[in-house]
Order: structure tokens, then C-alpha cells, then sequence
């Protein structure tokens, strides 16, 4: 996919598609814009289209979950984040830590480089959630009764779960930047949907029954953001 380079925003994916009318802008899942466009329209209107639009894309990247970086960040359960000077701007993972290099004169906060950075987060969390997150749902689903038809991974910046009523359960990456406890949580909540597609008394029963402090995670839920 063709991408603009733009002085604000930083790189800007272009998706041209049969199927669009009309030019719409959207948060890709790296936190980037991204601008779908009817399969001709030049590149040109898409640039004046961005020059025309500014507070608008603004606003709308504020949805976005901010991402902050800094020396010593943890991602996952397993690597960190190392800021170090350099002659330019690079990202490189070894081992469990991801390093990234400044230039003299740049600063962390760049829109390139946190979109950089978002995406190479992506890739460390979905690998720990596909280590780590299968075999501790079917620990749980085993000791509290539960069973679920398919396990499928996302990074879905509104929710850190779901289930449909085919009880496939999806499960948000993010999760492993929660604590322990509240993965169990999370993972529990999906499993007594499989139960029940709700949230009624019997739902909310059922949870109990396999996390007792779920009211308390529930709570503590709330001060992190599922997304990435």
C-alpha cells in the first residue's frame, strides 16, 4: 500500500479499494492514520485532502490509546524498552529487550517513531499472548467446567475479550500487560459467557463461583486501557 510521509502525522497508509465512494480516515491498529480512497484517486488528493482536514484528523486520533515511551518501559511479562543515543533513529529487538536509538536533536515523542515502536510492541505482545494465554485458558475452562469451541487473538483497542455464541472466545493481546490476576479475571469473564451471552445474576454467578475477588478485579480493571 502506497504511504505519505506527512510533517504532523507522520507516515500515512493509503488503501485504495473498488469498494470506497468516498475518501474516510481511520486509526490503523499500529496507532498510524490511515486513508481509504477509491482505487484511482491520486495521491495528490489524498495530501490535499490531509492539508483540508487537520482538525478534524486531529480529533480523531485523539481515540487513540497513547502510547509513552521511556528507559526501562515494560512490554509483556518478559522484555522492556531501552532508550539509547545514536547517531540515527533505529529500532532493533535482542533478546527480551527492544532498543531504540535517538538522535541528537530528535525526541521520543515522534509520531514515526511511537508508530514504529507501537507495532514492534504488537509483535512482542501477541507472541507472550499465544505462549502464555492458551494453555492458561484451558487450565481454567478444566478446573471450573467450562469449555469454549476456538481461541483467536486480537488487538482491538475497546475490549479485552469476547464471545460469540459459537463459544469462540477472542482475546485481546493486552492482556499480558495486566497483572496476573486480572488476565485470570478477563479469561474467567469470557469462559462464563460461554454460559451465558450476558450479564445477568446467573452470569455474574458464575463468574464468582471461579473468581471470589472478581468484584475487586473488576474494579482494578478499569485503570488500564486494552489498548495498545
Amino acid at each position: 500500500m502506497p504511504q505519505i510521509d506527512d510533517k504532523e502525522f507522520g507516515p500515512v497508509t493509503v488503501r485504495r479499494s473498488s469498494r470506497s465512494k468516498a475518501m474516510r480516515a481511520t486509526v490503523a491498529p499500529n496507532g498510524s492514520l490511515r486513508i481509504s480512497v477509491p482505487a484511482y484517486a491520486p495521491l495528490f488528493m489524498v495530501r490535499r485532502m490531509i492539508a483540508g482536514s487537520r482538525p478534524q484528523l486531529r480529533r480523531l486520533l485523539e481515540t487513540r490509546p497513547a502510547l509513552t515511551i521511556y528507559d526501562g518501559m515494560s512490554i509483556g511479562k518478559s522484555h522492556s524498552l531501552l532508550l539509547r543515543p545514536g547517531a540515527s533513529m533505529t529500532i532493533r529487538r535482542t533478546g527480551q529487550q527492544l532498543i531504540v536509538t535517538i538522535p541528537p536533536g530528535e525526541s521520543a515523542e515522534s509520531a514515526e517513531l511511537i508508530s514504529a515502536v507501537r507495532t514492534h510492541v504488537q509483535t512482542i505482545l501477541r507472541r507472550e499472548a499465544k505462549h502464555y494465554l492458551p494453555r492458561r485458558i484451558e487450565y481454567l475452562a478444566s478446573t471450573h467446567g467450562f469449555q469454549f469451541s476456538a481461541l483467536r487473538f486480537s488487538h482491538a483497542s475497546s475490549r479485552w475479550g469476547s464471545c460469540n455464541q459459537k463459544k469462540a472466545i477472542s482475546l485481546n493481546i493486552a492482556l499480558m500487560n495486566l497483572p496476573f490476576e486480572l488476565i485470570d479475571y478477563v479469561l474467567i469473564h469470557e469462559l462464563a459467557h460461554t454460559k451465558h451471552l450476558n450479564h445477568s445474576s446467573a452470569f455474574w454467578s458464575e463468574v464468582e463461583q471461579a473468581d471470589p475477588d472478581y468484584k475487586l478485579h473488576r474494579k482494578q480493571l478499569k485503570a488500564y486501557s486494552p489498548g495498545i
